[in-house]
């Protein structure tokens, strides 16, 4: 499976991204992601960029109805992976339209991210 989810504590959730990503498994693991965290408020969110190899070629990366529905709902994002992806992953979580902070932290800094989540 490319992503995996785990509850990390409380609203804390971490996506691990591994291969090519396919819109179809965002799109289930986003509809979990949702569902898991009930209407319990807010959601900080640790992707994790695991032999991350990018985003499958799809004209359907342009859907933006989660970020519509539920994109107040994330409070913080951090991005954790290769050097490489910097630039493209903070594009792809839309960092600079979102009103949550959203932070890329090298590979490895894990623990930076889950530190910088919960403040």
């Amino acid at each position: 499976m490319p992503i995996t989810t785990t509850r990390e504590r409380d609203n804390t959730y971490v996506m691990t991204f591994r291969g090519i990503l396919r819109k179809k498994d965002l799109d289930r693991t986003q509809r979990e992601l949702i569902s898991a965290a009930g209407t319990a408020g807010g959601i900080r969110l640790l992707v994790v960029l695991d032999g991350f190899e990018g985003w499958e070629s799809s004209g359907e990366w342009g859907d933006l109805s989660f970020y519509l529905r539920h994109g107040d709902r994330i409070e913080r994002i951090a991005i954790v992976g290769p050097e490489r992806w910097r630039v493209e992953s903070l594009m792809f979580a839309a960092a600079d339209l979102r009103k949550a902070p959203v932070e890329f932290f090298a590979d490895g800094a894990v623990a930076d991210a889950l530190r910088w989540l919960a403040v």
